[in-house]
């Protein structure tokens, strides 16, 4: 009895130690491996298709790794990692892999070592808390009332290595100009920018520098009906999530007739509610319907009439955001409490106006001057369809990027340089220590090298030289006093030497590199920690019964 106590009878593969840990290790290099060629302004796009045979070009981190189906549970971590980035800062996805990747090859190298994992994870920890306050106390500037060249240069960095680096001076602007026209104060007094409220719409044809910013929320479906009016002005707008159509029976429900005159009173009657619900909304002052389901042939006749927009099949997402700026609420039923069915005026949004254009081929219904926060559209052209795709992350990436470092206020030295500053201060730090951690840390040191290493290789420079004189830099950098200025040199890549590069202008909010940090930090960690992977087999007797 208490030799089967001892090693249960497991269902399934059982693999612990060394070996789990080699295992995962390796499948987290494979994953970082794939996005590492994609890192920095020479990185290199990525082609991948997919099981019916679509296509996406990408250098974005967080699209490589959503598409590609990650089995290893992993090397799962990292991609919801590179996920996590994406949803919090917008930028730095393929970085936060890179470095959470090396992170644990390192750590594994301590293990096999005979070096506890738990003191690994301390030193780690330590490491990481250093990192952030150091990057906080030494490393960041302040943009004090933020002119708009920091922040051109932030979306300027941010897009350097996607497919529109080449017309970056005029994509950026873009960007600013977008965030910017969307500033708004909450109810606490806080300055926010919501990213939400610029609407992104890509159009075939003419090149990509032919891209503009629109002042007004772009839908990307024309009016229903040929009859309505091209603009309404001003608009009272009513967002409805149901259908206006000819009311029909629920399922299920029968109505049995005796007298075959009948049929047509009960046909009469299912015309006449959608019409009185039309001039429900209508005496309440809407002249401009959005809903996300349909509008009957007939239901239009009355709005064509009326001489109102009505717009059907709007998507959900965007109904939202016009709800949102419009200060219009989404009504899902008209029913109110007494089962009666009222519409009330005060659910209607509104707008300075709205009209019908024509953008491409396209026809778009635009809502300009509304009420709460000012909403705008990115019209994007381009050649083809990847292209569009690609411009439309890569701008993604820079809107976020800019709204970070308004709402920090907080810039750091891009190209590596934030990097080298904190292996040159952890390896000082790691030997003032003399507890275990020391090792840990100065491998953690060591780890956020291969940023600078990454970035220079796909450079097609010298890595080795490059990074050691940049450590030169930065180590003069924090032991001599006159010569702090060097804590901002990093890797100039187009021309393979070191340059200042906040004065390049090559910047990056304080918040993204932190929290690349520590994000990569807390994955390699939850990887660290396991030492044992049983793996269960399906039973077989359950499938019989």
């Amino acid at each position: 009895m208490s030799i089967s106590a001892q090693n249960p009878d497991i269902s399934g593969d059982r693999q612990s130690g060394q070996d789990v840990r080699t295992q995962n290790v390796m499948a987290c290099q494979a994953v970082s491996n794939i996005v590492k060629t994609s890192l920095g302004p020479v990185g290199l796009d990525k082609m991948l298709v997919d099981d019916i045979g679509d296509v996406t070009i990408t250098n974005d981190g967080a699209t490589i790794l959503r598409m590609l189906e990650v089995e290893h549970p992993a090397a799962k971590v990292l991609v919801e990692l590179a996920e996590l980035q994406d949803r919090e800062v917008g930028d730095g996805t393929t970085s936060v892999v890179i470095v959470a990747a090396e992170l644990l090859k390192r750590a594994n190298d301590l293990v096999r070592n005979k070096i506890h994992p738990t003191s690994i994870i301390s030193g780690y920890r330590l490491a990481m808390r250093e990192s952030c306050k150091y990057i906080e106390e030494k490393l960041v500037t302040k943009v004090e009332k933020l002119g708009k060249v920091p922040l051109i240069n932030c979306a300027k960095t941010s897009m350097s290595s996607k497919l529109i680096s080449g017309d970056s001076d005029f994509f950026a602007n873009l960007v600013v100009d977008a965030v910017l026209s969307v500033k708004m104060t909450n109810q606490r007094g806080e300055i926010k920018y919501p990213i939400k409220g610029i609407n992104i719409l890509k159009a075939h044809g003419q090149s990509a520098r032919d891209s503009y910013l629109l002042n007004g929320y772009a839908l990307n479906t024309g009016r229903a009906a040929q009859g309505m009016p091209l603009r309404v002005s001003p608009a009272k707008i009513a967002c409805l999530d149901f259908n206006l159509q000819k009311t029909k029976m629920q399922l299920g429900v029968q109505v049995v007739v005796n007298d075959p005159r009948e049929l047509e009173k009960i046909r009469q009657r299912e015309a006449d509610m959608t019409k009185e619900r039309i001039e429900k909304l209508l005496k309440a002052g809407a002249n401009v319907i959005l809903t996300t389901k349909g509008i009957d042939d007939m239901a239009l006749k009355y709005f064509v009439e009326a001489g109102a927009i009505a717009v059907r099949r709007v998507r959900k997402e965007d109904m939202r955001h016009v709800a949102k700026a419009t200060g219009a609420t989404l009504v899902t039923t008209f029913a109110d409490m007494e089962g009666e069915e009222t519409f009330d005026p005060a659910h209607l949004g509104s707008a300075d106006e709205v009209v019908e254009e024509r953008i491409a081929d396209d026809d778009v219904i635009l809502i300009k001057g509304t009420k709460t926060s000012s909403a705008v559209s990115l019209i994007l052209r381009g050649a083809n369809d990847y292209m569009l795709d690609e411009m439309e992350r890569a701008l993604h990436d820079s809107l976020c990027i800019v709204k970070r470092t308004l709402e920090s206020n907080t810039v750091v030295a891009g190209g590596g340089a934030v990097e080298s500053a904190l292996s040159v201060y952890l390896e000082h730090l790691a030997t003032t220590l003399g507890s275990r951690e020391q090792l840990a840390i100065a491998e953690f040191a060591d780890a956020l090298l291969i940023i600078p290493k990454v970035l220079a290789v796909n450079a097609a420079k010298d890595a080795t030289e490059l990074v050691a004189k940049l450590r030169a830099y930065h180590h003069t950098a924090q032991i001599k006093a006159d010569k702090k200025h060097y804590s901002s040199m990093g890797l100039d890549l187009v021309n393979g030497t070191i340059r200042n590069n906040l004065e390049a202008g090559v910047i990056e909010p304080a918040m993204s590199k932190v929290k690349i940090i520590q994000f990569a930090t807390e994955a390699a960690i939850t990887i660290l920690r396991i030492d044992d992977m049983i793996k269960l087999v399906k039973d077989e007797s359950q499938g019989e019964e």
